[in-house]
């Protein structure tokens, strides 16, 4: 019988080092996490930590304000512009975009297909270059 407090009980008896740990993984379709938005401009779908993945599909316009934390917006479907702190760029799907902590940023201009996965993450302030 193994001592619980003994870290070595389960250690492989080969000496190899032991596989690192699987994170979870979660599949989203698209079509699925549309059904999520059920009429909404979001969707939040996981959490983790300071982690919060989000659908976002806005309908006509974009009036979204600053958020706290720093975000990733990962174009799913459409195209349009993006004004990120006043650079204007244009955007598609495949495309990725950072914004940090407290800066005015919206899509304008965009398709009638528009979603984008949103990842919300880090500190309240966002996190600060070293």
């Amino acid at each position: 019988m193994s001592d619980p407090q003994d870290a070595s009980a389960s250690a492989p008896v080969s000496g190899a080092d032991p596989a690192p740990p699987r994170a979870p993984r979660h599949t989203f379709s698209p079509a699925w996490a549309q059904t999520q938005l059920a009429g909404r401009r979001f969707a939040t779908l996981l959490r983790h930590g300071s982690m919060e993945l989000e659908l976002y599909a806005p309908r006509g316009s974009d009036e979204q304000k600053p958020h706290s934390r720093d975000e990733l917006y990962f174009i799913v479907s459409g195209t349009g512009h993006f004004d990120n702190g006043g650079d204007v760029q244009p955007f598609g799907p495949g495309d990725a975009i950072f914004v940090p902590a407290h800066q005015a940023h919206r899509f304008t201009e965009f398709s009638n297909d528009f979603s984008t996965w949103v990842v919300f993450y880090g500190p309240e302030g966002g996190e600060q270059n070293p």
